[in-house]
Order: structure tokens, then sequence, then C-alpha cells
């Protein structure tokens, strides 16, 4: 309608049937059969099952954000990211999860954390929800993370934002969540860090894909 709040609905259809068609090492693919109003007869769509995400923009008092260079086998390159997990520990806080991350794959804490973006990663094909936090005040941890497989190749930098923006706008970093959240942070800046929302802010998107296939 015209003139109504620009959001995203979030809810479930009615969903007749849910199965794992492929169990995988890491993901599942999932197939649903769901009415819509739109269509006269049922849908099924196959997608990936993933348990949701976190990504965390550290920015220190130089308005320096931290970089990481990864290895990802499904693109065969080594992009640049921030630090980035799974939210993969029944019962955890999405926003722990995010300081755990930042612990583990730069060891750094932050004193200072604000929510700076939510995202659907590809919601036509996978049930990704991930989150981007904004985290000042960092300090170094006492003891470094023991990191094992691809994250034991983890390049880290510090980038100035400005620099890190200009590699976003010339096409040289290409990662979604890493796009995101280097614009959002280079907006927040702009803004004095002004109406952040609160870490622990509410996340309509987590409820309609928290719920196991039957």
């Amino acid at each position: 309608m015209a003139g109504a709040e620009l959001r995203d609905a979030f809810g479930a259809p009615e969903i007749l049937s849910s199965e794992v068609a492929y169990s995988g090492l890491v993901w599942d693919v999932v197939r649903e059969t769901f009415r819509l109003p739109e269509s006269e007869e049922p849908l099924t769509r196959d997608f990936v099952a993933h348990p949701g995400a976190v990504a965390v923009v550290a920015l220190d008092a130089d308005d320096r954000i931290m970089l990481i260079q990864q290895y990802r086998h499904p693109i065969r390159a080594r992009d640049w990211e921030i630090p980035a997990g799974l939210l993969d520990v029944s019962g955890e806080p999405p926003h722990r999860t995010a300081a755990r991350e930042l612990a583990e794959e730069v060891d750094l804490a932050a004193a200072d954390w604000h929510l700076l973006a939510d995202q659907l990663s590809s919601p036509g094909g996978i049930s990704e929800t991930l989150r981007i936090y904004l985290a000042r005040g960092l300090s170094a941890m006492a003891e470094e993370f023991d990191r094992s497989g691809e994250e034991s190749g983890i390049v880290p930098r510090w980038v100035p934002l400005s620099e890190a923006k200009a590699a976003v706008v010339e096409g040289r970093i290409t990662n979604a969540t890493a796009v995101i959240g280097i614009l959002q942070a280079d907006l927040a800046r702009e803004r004095g860090f002004t109406g952040l929302r609160p870490a622990d802010s509410p996340w309509p998107a987590r409820a309609v894909h928290s719920r196991e296939p039957s």
C-alpha cells in the first residue's frame, strides 16, 4: 500500500511437508511444500538450511577496520572479509556469539557493541539470516586463539575505513557481508555513531528459521 512503512514481512506460510532432501558435511538441503495465497497450487522448493550467522565490524580509535583474508573453497578465492561465524551454540545470544567470534578469529575484545545491519544473504536459495555488529573500545586478548583448518591461514589487517570503502566502490572487496558492514560503518561514522540500535535488539528474521524440518 502506498505510503506504508518499508519493512520486510516475516512469517511462514502453511507448510504442508518438510524433509531433508540431502544431508551434507556442513549444510543440509531441505525440501518443503507450502501454500501461498497468490498460487492456486502448492509450491515445492529446495533450499540450503542454514543456522544463521553473525559478523563484526571492529573499528579502532583511529577509525581503522579489522579485515581478514581467508580461503573460501566454493569461490576458489582468498577474499577479504570481516570476522564472522555461525550461530552454532545452542542458547547463545547472537551478540555473545559475535564477541566470541571476534576473539576466536582476530584475538580482540570490545567494550562497546551496537547493531549495525541485518542481512538476508540469498533468500531465494538459502535460509541464512545474518546480523552485523559494530564493535568499538577494542583491546587485545591476553592469549591468542589456536586456529585450525582454513582459519589457520587467516591474514588480519587493520585498514583505514575510508580505504576499505574505496576498495568496495572500486570492486576490490566483493564479499557481501564485508561490503554491507563497511558501507554501514562509514554511514554510522558520518552520523557521529548516533542512532545505532542496541546489540540485543529483536531479530524478527530468526523466528521463522529456527524450526527444524520434520
